[in-house]
């Protein structure tokens, strides 16, 4: 059960895909790469629906257990029962245990999963909130205090950790922004391109789910702001008149009227979505084979997760503690052979 959390705290999963066509947003996690860690340590597959925690952390009480549980990303930590659990590492709660997860320290967004996933109805095969629509998620809208949380039936699964060397940092790593340029590179005249690709942008306080506003040098459209509506994808960084690009996150709205100067890499995305507000960013532009193959990479390595896993040590508690051998040998301090 949800003691408490954020706002903005709530179901997400790999996403609602197939629907854009009927004015539907994908949602799905903000960042990937971090609900992916989260769900492996508990065995589930990447794209299992967990608990998305904004900025702020929660707390949760267990009503009925054992259960294997993880929180990965944002670098939030997870303590039971007062006790802190080791980054990216899953761990068994029972019954009547209080669960916190403290607020995000380097980043925006943490997953805590659970073996078996929440059992929550899908809505076109996700349970993934899109708060705008009121689709998913806990009956269309986010989490709050008094919710029960039900969780699905799972098999045993011992507790794990992930050995690939993964940190939250991975997420939020130094360096450009990639991006293609384009759908609409052609209305920004040439020296606009370069101001884009060569100055530095701060990341705004008017971010959410569906758009970062980034604020620096404008982007003055030589061709003016307005377009025929077309498609948008997840990544298009929209410049409405003011000359301030706006990059379209996972709520992003399926048409758009703004031309668009370019298009974040889905391989960078994740990392994008952790910078707090106030965190400068900088883009490079690449091509688009160079995309897709990094994207392909990208995917790769959230697929080998799983093979990275190994089990986690248990607590060192009085119990394991009195059955370990930790005495090799006795050593008798009147034995003149020891002491001449």
């Amino acid at each position: 059960m949800m003691r408490d959390c954020g706002p903005a705290t709530s179901f997400q999963d790999g996403g609602r895909y197939g629907y854009q066509r009927f004015g539907v947003s994908p949602a799905g996690a903000m960042d990937r790469l971090a609900l992916a860690a989260a769900n492996v340590l508990v065995g589930n597959g990447a794209e299992t629906g967990a608990v998305e925690f904004m900025a702020q952390g929660g707390s949760l009480t267990c009503a009925d257990g054992p259960l294997l549980v993880s929180l990965a990303g944002g670098g939030a930590t997870l303590s039971v029962q007062g006790h802190p659990v080791a980054p990216f590492t899953s761990t068994l709660v029972r019954e009547g245990d209080r669960l916190t997860v403290s607020p995000c320290r380097t980043g925006l967004f943490a997953y805590l999963a659970v073996a078996g996933g929440f059992d929550v109805a899908p809505e076109l095969g996700s349970i993934a909130l899109h708060r705008r629509s009121g689709m998913g998620g806990m009956v269309g809208r986010p989490l709050a205090a008094g919710d029960r949380l039900p969780c699905a039936a799972a098999g045993h699964v011992a507790p794990q950790v992930l050995i690939d060397g993964l940190t939250d940092g991975l997420s939020r790593a130094d360096g450009p922004i990639r991006v293609v340029l384009g759908p609409q590179d052609d209305y920004f005249a040439p020296d606009t391109i370069a101001r884009f690709l060569g100055e530095c942008y701060r990341v705004s306080a008017r971010i959410d789910r569906m758009g970062y506003q980034l604020e620096g040098p404008a982007l003055i459209a030589a061709r003016g702001h307005n377009i025929v509506s077309d498609g948008i994808v997840c990544g298009h960084v929209q410049v409405p008149g003011h000359g301030q690009p706006i990059v379209l996150m996972r709520d992003r709205q399926t048409t758009g009227g703004y031309p668009k100067i370019a298009t974040v890499i889905s391989a960078d995305l994740d990392r994008l979505a952790q910078c707090v507000p106030g965190s400068e960013v900088t883009f490079r532009a690449i091509a688009h084979e160079e995309a897709v193959r990094l994207a392909r990479q990208y995917r790769a390595r959230i697929a080998a997760l799983a093979s990275r896993l190994k089990p986690a040590q248990p607590d060192l508690d009085s119990r394991r503690l009195l059955g370990l051998n930790l005495i090799s040998g006795v050593v008798d301090a009147r034995d003149p052979a020891v002491n001449p």
